[in-house]
């Protein structure tokens, strides 16, 4: 059988195959860059998209995710994980090349329903390869080190990104004010790069290790039942599952949001987005190492109010029509949210890998995928329909001083469309927070114990200790605020 697993692997072996994920990672960070987030939203506004078109293709990533049946029954057919996550990414990789092709052949009038329709094949190969990809590598990673290993791929993979973005940003900048007739050309030929950078990635995949696996010989019915009647699986996918409607309800259209209504350009946002990297990097190699060492959930209970705060933050966004002011407030937000975000999604996917029992992880990372999905992509569709349903609708919030000398008028809160929208988000966010302490893990630690302690170590580094010693104190003041805390009960007993 081509890509054959190994009974064992020797030291050397899991050594020089970790080494070859953190290149394909790179690798894969490079197409994502080209093609991802910023880049599509404008790609795709240019054709113009409607609102509800681009709460569509925000929900692309996570709707095909119940696809992930597939790669279950492929890995019980073939027990070959590295060869359907091989193949499924060739498949999900041409697509991104025949899109990037189409402004060749249809110019500008290229229809978005095709844009969407090659989004679509990428996303859903790419959802089938997830699966056998997290339980591969559980089982390649060593147990110990699952988030200093994840969190040192992600942080080299957020480099290049940054250094990425800064190119290409520049070269759209130059090219809209020298020649905008080319843009829509220069997006393209991004995108057919992607695919290419996403198939180079593949050949180092191929390259990697695999151990064998042993599924149990059940029904594949009874098998995705079996997730569901463990309990506290059940709660940790009830809180990632509200936990990703919250965010995604709103997280989406924060792009669009800067486009279309604040007026920004690429100029502005690519810069935003970069320091929000910046902030991940300098900060995730710490969360990926006090995840380890104190727990997962713990991390989620600093970091998640830390978004919850962020979200709330875009409604005052674009209050004032000064720029310099804005631009001040969206820097704070986008350097909290990159670390606060970083240290949640790290932490959400190996808690998810810890609690899933090793001969059936596969099975649980699938069903917790499928789950969470439906949730994550309806909630850009609906974040779309209530844009929509907010346009015309305003509330504003002033205060007003009068005296003999001097009349002002203060604009504390205007809520429109967007920032009724953001709003919305945050608040769900709240509502998702308060299921995280019914989750159990072992090792658990709370969370003002873990505080502390971060605060002694990270003294010894002042730049982590700008960074993230002054979110933990942000992450105080503001429970002391909400006068209580969602996540701040006592901490659950370890899992037997």
């Amino acid at each position: 059988m081509i890509f054959e697993p190994k009974e064992t692997l020797t030291e050397e072996e899991v050594r020089n195959g970790l080494n070859t994920v953190l290149k394909e990672g790179m690798t894969t960070e490079a197409m994502v860059t080209l093609a991802g987030g910023t880049f599509m939203v404008a790609f795709a506004i240019i054709l113009g998209a409607s609102n509800f078109q681009i709460g569509l293709l925000a929900s692309l990533p996570t709707f095909t995710n119940i696809f992930q049946l597939l790669s279950v029954f492929l890995i019980r057919k073939y027990n070959n994980r590295r060869a359907v996550s091989v193949i499924c990414c060739i498949l999900a990789r041409i697509p991104m090349v025949l899109l990037g092709a189409m402004p060749f052949f249809f110019g500008a009038n290229a229809p978005v329903s095709l844009l969407l329709f090659f989004l679509f094949f990428y996303y859903l190969f790419g959802s089938i390869a997830g699966p056998s990809w997290n339980a591969w590598m559980k089982d390649l990673v060593p147990g110990d080190m699952l988030g200093a290993f994840f969190s040192r791929r992600s942080r080299y993979a957020q480099t290049l990104n940054v250094v990425l973005s800064i190119i290409l940003a520049v070269s759209i900048d130059y090219l809209r004010r020298h020649a905008p007739q080319y843009e829509l050309y220069v997006y393209a030929t991004m995108f057919m790069m992607a695919g290419m950078a996403g198939l180079s990635a593949v050949v180092l995949l191929a390259r990697v290790p695999e151990p064998r696996s042993y599924l149990p010989n059940e029904n594949i019915l009874k098998m995705f039942i079996k997730p569901l009647r463990d309990k506290n699986f059940q709660r940790l996918l009830v809180f990632n599952s509200l936990w990703l409607f919250a965010v995604n309800i709103a997280t989406p259209f924060f792009t669009v949001y800067m486009l279309k209504t604040l007026g920004l350009t690429l100029t502005y946002i690519i810069p935003l987005t970069i320091l929000s990297q910046l902030s991940s990097i300098f900060t995730i190699g710490y969360w990926g190492k006090f995840a380890d060492r104190y727990s997962n959930k713990t991390i989620i209970s600093i970091c998640a109010p830390l978004y919850s705060a962020c979200v709330i933050a875009w409604c005052f966004v674009g209050i004032y029509t000064n720029l310099i002011s804005n631009l001040a407030l969206l820097a704070a937000i986008h350097i909290v949210s990159g670390s606060a975000n970083a240290g949640t999604n790290l932490a959400l996917t190996n808690i998810g890998l810890k609690l899933a029992p090793s001969r059936e992880a596969i099975v649980y990372l699938s069903v917790k995928n499928i789950i969470t999905a439906v949730f994550s992509s309806l909630a850009p569709l609906i974040g779309g329909y209530l844009a929509d349903y907010y346009t015309l609708r305003q509330l504003r919030v002033i205060a007003e001083w009068s005296g003999p000398n001097l009349q002002k008028t203060f604009r504390l809160l205007l809520l429109h469309e967007w920032n009724f929208l953001f709003l919305i988000g945050a608040v769900l966010t709240l509502v998702a927070l308060q299921f995280l302490p019914r989750v159990l893990e072992a090792g658990e630690v709370h969370k003002s114990v873990v505080k502390r302690i971060m605060r002694t170590s990270l003294k010894s580094n002042l730049r982590d200790y700008f960074v993230i010693d002054v979110l933990i104190n942000w992450h105080s003041s503001l429970n002391n605020m909400l006068k209580s805390d969602p996540v701040s009960s006592d901490p659950a007993q370890p899992e037997k």
